[in-house]
């Protein structure tokens, strides 16, 4: 049986590498690592403590881990226990954190080494906070894989909300070990591959690197995020550690593409590099492939509510050439769907429409909000079929390729990660002094920017300082303008262009990127 068996499941495609390769490398950090053996006998410790203290089949369990050993083995082990893992942004401020564990509320959260949970913190949360490496006591020894995650969702991962706050998508375990299959497939991962994660691991974009290794019997290596905002990281593990595949965001390409010690990677052990989560710039392929020739490249796209990717594409060097990125072809058991205006469904190649997908990788739902997921999971649009809205504007080209060309809504992606205008808009009229805010998206030479509109009685540093408080700084804000007071349409909504005009700043994608 190989990881692309229909009836594979993660949980089953690790117990088995445990058996037939047990001292094979399944994940490795500096300075240790842990066999297929080991990361399952830890995975079973995790199990077993989670059901002696009362864990039951469908319950969540929190991971504070950062991009570790422990987190891997914290998710695992949680899923043997037929929980649901709930990873946690460690680099979130406390209020947010407050939020996403309010909602979700874990009966545990499971800790890494360095993850600051203060006597505050647990306190204030009211559940256990227990580190990872004090579950490995004595585990007991199961000769079959246990099936009890089956029965429960693998996991929550918590996206910025247009309603404000947070929201949680919950991911059923076959969804997820078919969207880890098709991940494995398009980038050809197999059991002597090395795997370097880049994103960290509270983004399921991160997923496409990890788990496809890890359910093809490869070796996930893993690095501080920290450490590796610097591309001479990157470049020295992919040498030291013979990487062969590696998936990160093109905003990080980027930034490997301005050290000189990338043409280092040239005849290296590195063959393919899968991009996601944000549009892909031709220029960048070109660059990549002067200096490192012989790597793949695939673009891979799919909204968290899709489980990790619906659909790849290998950027060929003719394909790059014609200065259009497609997403590609939806995988199977994934349909794709565009829509007019009227709600009608586009049928031939060319025509733009908003995109609706299909299939066995959508999510169960977003958790504790069934009124938000009837708003955009829905039977009545495709007859007969459940399909998901994703805000996303595309057309089809002759080859039956998908072509990304815009967002309907007000969620947008920088560097990767998804950013709702609507939660960010909320953080700044949190501070005091405020009384009215606008974020506004705008093009910062070439890149997606974001500016906080703000009117009231207010220190704007004030201001800065409280939204620091509510949001990550992967959201923060580029710029804080005071303005008062808003310009507003017709109907009465805050005017961006007026906004954008009268501040001399561009809409987004108006200025080659």
């Amino acid at each position: 049986m190989t990881p692309t068996d229909r009836s594979d499941t993660v949980l089953d495609a690790i117990w088995r590498h445990a058996q037939q390769r047990p001292d094979h490398p399944a994940i490795r950090e500096p300075g240790r690592s842990l066999t297929y053996k080991g990361l399952w006998e830890a995975a079973i410790a995790v199990a077993d403590y989670l059901q002696v203290h009362g864990v039951e089949v469908g319950d969540r369990v929190a991971l504070a881990a950062g991009n570790s050993v422990e987190f891997v083995v914290g998710a695992v082990g949680t899923m043997i226990a037929g929980a649901t893992f709930v990873p946690l942004a460690e680099a979130d401020p406390p209020a947010r954190l407050a939020t996403v564990v309010g909602d979700a509320r874990p009966v545990v959260v499971l800790t890494g080494n360095e993850f600051d949970a203060s006597a505050s913190q647990a306190e204030a949360w009211g559940i256990p906070i227990v580190p990872i490496g004090a579950t490995a006591e004595a585990a007991v020894e199961r000769q079959a894989p246990p099936h009890g995650g089956r029965r429960a969702p693998a996991y929550i991962i918590y996206t910025s909300g247009t309603t404000g706050t947070p929201k949680g998508v919950t991911i059923g375990v076959e969804a997820f070990a078919r969207a880890v299959r098709a991940a494995a497939r398009a980038a050809d991962v197999q059991a002597d591959n090395r795997s370097l994660c880049v994103s960290p691991f509270h983004f399921d974009g991160s997923y496409s690197c990890l788990w496809p290794a890890l359910s093809a019997g490869g070796t996930a290596v893993l690095r501080r995020r920290d450490a590796l905002i610097y591309p001479r990281t990157f470049i020295r593990a992919v040498l030291d550690e013979g990487i062969t595949h590696s998936s990160f965001t093109p905003s990080y390409l980027r930034i490997l593409l301005t050290d000189r010690r990338l043409s280092n990677l040239a005849g290296s052990t590195l063959r393919v590099i899968a991009l996601g989560g944000e549009q892909v710039v031709p220029d960048d392929i070109i660059t990549l492939r002067r200096a490192v020739l012989e790597v793949r490249v695939v673009n891979r796209y799919g909204p968290t509510e899709c489980t990790i990717a619906v659909s790849h594409e290998e950027l060929t060097p003719e394909l790059v050439a014609t200065g259009v990125i497609p997403i590609g072809r939806p995988h199977p058991e994934v349909g794709f769907h565009l829509l007019d205006d009227d709600g009608l469904e586009i049928l031939g190649p060319g025509r733009s429409g908003e995109l609706w997908v299909s299939g066995a990788q959508l999510m169960d739902g977003y958790w504790n909000a069934p009124d938000l997921t009837a708003g955009v999971m829905r039977r009545d649009v495709i007859p007969g079929v459940l399909a998901y809205r994703t805000g996303d504007l595309a057309y089809r080209d002759d080859e039956g390729r998908y072509v990304c060309t815009g967002r309907t809504d007000s969620v947008v992606k920088r560097r990767g990660m998804r950013i709702s205008l609507a939660e960010l808009t909320a953080a700044v009229r949190s501070a005091p002094g405020v009384t009215g805010a606008a974020a506004v998206p705008f093009d910062d030479d070439g890149q997606l920017g974001i500016v906080a509109f703000v009117s009231g009685t207010v220190d704007m540093q004030s201001v800065r300082s409280r939204v620091r408080l509510r949001v990550p700084d992967t959201m923060m804000p580029d710029r804080f303008i005071a303005v008062d007071p808003l310009p507003a349409t017709g109907s009465g909504k805050v005017d961006d262009k007026a906004l954008l005009s009268a501040h001399r700043l561009a809409p987004p994608g108006s200025k080659p990127g």
